[in-house]
């Protein structure tokens, strides 16, 4: 198992940036397919973005392609999601979920397709 733990939650005034961060505690990312959904009250729970560690592919929801970027960091072992331009909208629970295996595209969205998910952490966009 990957046992991912999330970090970097918090409050952000709207349009401001945060940045999340996903790390493994059971096992390395190495040929793992992680996600990140977030979920808000009321909302069913969202797919935000996912990488493939191994070839290093990105991919965003429409929702916010252009403003948040998921990337790696090989030395740390880490996964990261910088968000920017955040709007009240963005205020939910988000969750890093991890398969270690490489998922096909097309099961990318779908949270049912991963096997480990971290407790999550709180983005609050507030002014």
């Amino acid at each position: 198992q990957v046992r991912p733990v999330e970090s970097g939650g918090g409050l952000v005034q709207p349009g401001g940036s945060l940045s999340l961060s996903c790390a493994p505690s059971g096992r390395t990312f190495s040929g793992s397919t992680i996600a990140w959904f977030r979920q808000s009250p009321g909302k069913e729970r969202e797919f935000v973005a996912a990488l493939r560690w191994n070839e290093n592919s990105k991919h965003c929801a429409d929702s916010v392609k252009g403003r948040f970027t998921v990337s790696r960091d090989i030395a740390k072992n880490t996964v990261q999601l910088q968000m920017d331009r955040l709007t009240p909208e963005d205020t939910a629970v988000y969750h890093c979920d991890a398969n270690p295996s490489r998922l096909i595209v097309s099961r990318l969205w779908n949270g049912e397709n991963y096997e480990d998910w971290g407790q999550g952490t709180q983005v609050t966009v507030s002014s």
